[in-house]
């Protein structure tokens, strides 16, 4: 896959200044949207949009296919007058870090009344297309929100804790529970249609500015998911649908007994002899909410790190095989392409390098990684092609001035300054021009670093359990000074936007 050469920016709409504790896809995304399109960007990068599961992370959700409902914005369904303005004004200020413990408290109510009042007195249109995405969406759609009731019910209890009946889906158990929770699946139902149909509005505003939409996809899922509680045979469970095996990556320079991730891994046997169909339809949907997508720790993909359930650590595991190139053919003909690009950061064999190439599957560079001994070297631009997806840094990287005061040795503050020379403009700039002026055809840059934030900038510390993904940028921090500083250099670096078609308008219910 050739990319355009072009510019974007990396942010998380949870990070967006909106009312209501977190950042959503109401009006703040709309004025991203518009410093987007006026600093010269093409491409707005987020990090996965499902529900969220623990630790708050995007990167662990309780479903691959379902959206996060608190990224729905309450100001848009006061317009259509599901909400009311008093509601909006009980849930706070603009800025500050998200509590995630106060937001779920506090605007999960406000969504479920609206959705109920929705249910009550929307138009007969509106009725209609709700009923639409309900059919349309069955094959995932009500799995997940009774899923997500019964997770209710059970005070958010693992499903492998609930009674035996549920936790094995017997067909008795699960009749009676869709009868008795019917009002909160069908609340569910309704956030669900209206987060998708506010991605989709938000998304078309991007396409009509000729910004497109980069997604995330993280290889594995959580255990504590729909995914897995509806379909336990596409992974590594034991008779009592337990855990047999965890993922993780080996002991290395970072941490001498490794990271134990914790997902199940797949039965890529049983996902064989089903067409993979499970994957087609993940990344069918991806590509249906997003232009392209970033496929991370594509490593797994040809071999990952099996770890016994029962290890602490992720000391005693073993390499084992994914389904490598069978996977990608598949995804080639029933997509009709792979409109993705590899996380393909650490340390990548040959064998990996190989299967993301017959693929033309770009893979990434992050600047930051690339100013310690001569093998950290590949993630510096002299060594790039056009093909590669250049970064600053990561969400899980800390900010580049962050980095630089507190988080660089002496000798790769050394080696940059030599690399990059000095910068009257400061680092953060230095890096950002380092990236644009890139034979790499792809360059994003996160919002912090374009900024200059520090340390208390950072989206993610991997090694931290609490404290992680509530950052929020200021509303007052897209300035027009820094929308022309910006365009000024992805134009005089060739990366300003170019034409493709839009989508029709349509008239979106929420």
């Amino acid at each position: 896959m050739a990319f355009p050469r072009a510019s974007g920016i990396l942010l998380h709409p949870s990070s967006l200044p909106s009312r209501g504790g977190i950042g959503d896809f109401g009006p703040a995304a709309y004025r991203f949207v518009d410093f987007l399109t006026a600093s010269g960007q093409a491409w707005w990068q987020v990090l996965p949009l499902g529900p969220l599961g623990e630790g708050f992370s995007p990167y662990s959700s309780t479903s691959a296919f379902a959206g996060n409902p608190l990224l729905i914005s309450l100001e848009r369904l006061v317009d259509k007058g599901y909400a009311n303005t008093s509601e909006m004004d009980e849930l706070g200020a603009e800025q500050g870090a998200v509590d995630y413990e106060s937001v779920l408290r506090r605007k999960t109510p406000l969504l479920e009344a609206a959705a109920a009042r929705f249910l009550e007195i929307a138009s007969a249109r509106h009725q209609q297309r709700y009923q639409d995405f309900c059919s349309e969406n069955a094959w995932w759609l009500e799995d997940f929100v009774l899923f997500d009731a019964l997770r209710a019910k059970f005070k958010q209890r693992s499903w492998i804790d609930w009674p035996r009946e549920l936790a094995r889906r017997e067909d008795a158990a699960m009749r009676k529970m869709q009868m008795e929770l019917a009002p909160q699946l069908a609340v569910r139902r309704v956030l669900q249609f209206w987060f998708h149909e506010q991605w989709r509005a938000l998304r078309q505003y991007c396409n009509h500015n000729q910004i497109r939409i980069v997604g995330d996809i993280a290889i594995f899922v959580n255990y504590d998911s729909a995914d897995v509680w509806s379909q336990p045979e596409l992974f590594r469970l034991d008779r009592d649908l337990r855990m047999e095996v965890v993922s993780g990556v080996p002991p290395d320079f970072f941490s001498q007994t490794g990271q134990r991730w914790g997902n199940p891994l797949y039965n890529w046997d049983v996902m064989q002899s089903r067409g993979y169909d499970w994957w087609i339809d993940r990344l069918r949907w991806a590509t249906h909410t997003c232009d392209y997508i970033r496929l991370d720790h594509f490593r797994g993909f040809e071999q990952c790190w099996e770890i016994p359930a029962g290890e602490e650590t992720a000391i005693h595991g073993r390499w084992v095989d994914g389904p490598r190139d069978e996977l990608f053919n598949k995804l080639q003909a029933a997509l009709g392409g792979l409109p993705f690009f590899a996380e393909d950061l650490g340390y990548i064999t040959p064998e990996v390098n190989a299967l993301r190439e017959r693929h033309n599957i770009p893979g990434i560079a992050v600047l930051q990684f690339g100013f310690g001994d001569a093998g950290a070297h590949i993630y510096l631009p002299h060594t790039f092609t056009a093909e590669k997806v250049v970064y600053t840094g990561t969400h899980d990287n800390d900010t580049i001035v962050g980095w630089w005061r507190s988080g660089a040795a002496e000798h790769e503050r050394r080696n940059a300054l030599a690399y990059l020379g000095n910068c009257a403009d400061e680092i953060h700039w230095a890096f950002i021009r380092a990236a644009e002026t890139s034979v790499a055809h792809l360059c994003i840059v996160p919002l912090q670093d374009v900024l200059g934030l520090g340390s208390e900038g950072r989206m993610n510390v991997p090694s931290q359990s609490v404290g992680n993904w509530s950052w929020r940028y200021q509303p007052s921090a897209l300035t027009s000074d820094l929308a022309e500083k910006l365009k000024h250099l992805v134009e005089i670096t060739d990366r300003l936007p170019q034409s493709f078609a839009a989508a029709a308008d349509e008239d979106f219910a929420a």
